[in-house]
């Protein structure tokens, strides 16, 4: 209630200062709540590093022209209509952000009908006063998963527009590649995997590449924050594609385990507490002190006939890193069982607080369960709550924590219900969470011809600066000898 009211008055006192300050623009209707835009940028939280948002009106029947006025501090910027687009330019954008950290801009969208214009009620983006990581890294696949012929690792720049490819499936012969991961969201040390013709896992550290030495597929990495471990699942899957079911795609466990590899010795490690017959563990993931191994676990059943019935917990064992050595029993964070519930992409806040993670009502592929959505876990209190303000009525599945564990950036089908989209939100020190907001692009119209799905997207702190023809040549080499 007090969060809600502080917006209520810095809404009346917004629309005091605005109309003592618009005497030079002409209006001649007033609406009382705010715009329809899209995206949706009203009264969301962004960091002060960010491009600008630009936005539209949806439906512009019968409207001839529109312009909105951005104001924070003491600028004032007019940005005129173009194509039914409110384009901000970069330069006022800076200028803007620079003036209303840890404040807000306040925006007044008008529309000219008849030749007359009516202005809608005001809307904030208030600007966080700490920065986000300036890049994200994602995969840009199609969102049948099952056509392979392009696809690429992606990396994009938060502060501007502009997104530049890490490495292509053009440069290892067209086959699959997936789970990029980054340790502690450091540019220059990052894995992926690779199928078909070139399988296997490749890490890349300072430009250089090397493939993993592994019997068995490794599946869902997460690093030990030395950089020395790195945590996997071993699955053995399988697709089922839905015709008639709301969830289009089944991806189904029919073993998993979880090992921890080590780079050095290039030894797989693992416990009979990680690798039980009677059990599917999969999703790991290191806390950030690298003391606590995070994992799902579902009791095993006959597959694919009692697929609905597998429900994941959320367990953490202890890990030793000097000794290589693993706790001697099983800590139950979410009880699968108990409460009914499927737990997926459990990922620890870098301050070591927060545990957010995936649930659905079955399954682990929960990327096309329209029911899964967003939780968060105090990991002191073990307190764990729904993340209502991120979840919709559709999927949202996979996220990623910045490195000052300030910011999340999160997929989600919202929008259409078929493309995963990147939205990011805050979260203060409280665990207060705000009104996320989609990725922005040069163009409002960028989603709508964009007929891929952004797909693990990771924050990184700085550019991967590997050239993705190098990083294809060097795997291209390995596995010519």
């Amino acid at each position: 209630m007090k969060k809600q009211s502080f917006r209520n008055l810095l809404f009346f006192i917004t629309i005091g200062l605005l109309m003592a300050c618009s005497s030079d623009i002409k209006v001649d209707h007033f609406i009382e709540k705010q715009p329809p835009i899209t995206p949706d940028y009203t009264e969301v939280t962004i960091p002060p590093n960010i491009a600008p948002l630009r936005f539209k009106m949806p439906d512009c029947s019968g409207i001839s022209d529109l312009r909105a006025v951005f104001e924070g501090g003491n600028i004032s910027v007019k940005v005129p209509g173009r194509k039914k687009q409110i384009s901000i330019s970069s330069s006022d954008w800076e200028k803007l952000l620079k003036e209303s950290v840890g404040s807000f801009i306040s925006v007044r969208l008008q529309t000219k009908k008849d030749e007359e214009w009516t202005e809608y009620a005001p809307f904030n983006i208030y600007v966080a006063i700490e920065k986000t990581d300036p890049y994200i890294a994602y995969r840009l696949i199609e969102p049948g998963y099952e056509i392979w012929n392009e696809m690429g690792i992606y990396q994009r720049c938060l502060e501007n527009y502009k997104e530049t490819a890490i490495l292509t499936n053009k440069m290892t012969n067209y086959g699959c590649m997936n789970c990029h991961s980054f340790c502690q969201q450091n540019p220059n040390k990052m894995l992926f995997h690779l199928r078909i013709d070139y399988s296997g896992t490749y890490v890349v550290e300072d430009g250089q590449v090397e493939k993993l030495d592994t019997a068995s597929p490794l599946v869902y990495p997460s690093w030990h924050p030395s950089g020395d471990f790195v945590a996997f699942s071993m699955n053995t899957t399988k697709q089922m594609f839905h015709t008639t079911d709301k969830n289009r795609v089944e991806v189904m466990d029919y073993a998993s385990n979880v090992v921890v590899y080590d780079l050095k010795r290039q030894q797989i490690l693992t416990s009979p507490l990680l690798s039980s017959s009677k059990s599917f563990e999969t999703f790991p993931t290191f806390s950030p002190d690298g003391k606590t191994l995070y994992f799902c676990s579902s009791d095993s059943v006959s597959m694919p006939d009692d697929y609905r019935n597998v429900k994941y917990s959320l367990c953490a064992i202890g890990y030793d890193s000097d000794t290589r050595s693993f706790g001697n029993q099983i800590d139950t964070l979410y009880n699968a069982r108990k409460e009914g519930g499927s737990v997926s992409f459990p990922r620890v806040s870098p301050d070591g607080k927060w545990l957010m993670f995936t649930l659905s009502s079955y399954g682990n592929f929960s990327i096309w369960h329209k029911d899964a959505d967003l939780y968060l876990a105090d990991l002191e209190t073990k307190f764990i709550q729904p993340l209502s303000v991120l979840n919709s009525n559709d999927v949202e599945s996979y996220h990623s924590w910045s490195s000052n564990s300030r910011w999340v950036v999160f997929s989600s089908r919202r929008i259409d219900g078929l493309y995963t989209r990147p939205f990011i939100t805050y979260i203060d020190t409280e665990g207060n969470v705000h009104k996320p907001f989609l990725l922005p692009q040069k163009d409002t119209d960028y989603y709508t011809s964009l007929m891929k799905s952004y797909n693990i997207p990771e924050f990184i702190t700085g550019r991967v600066e590997a050239k993705s023809y190098t990083t294809g040549h060097s795997v291209w080499g390995l596995n010519r000898k």
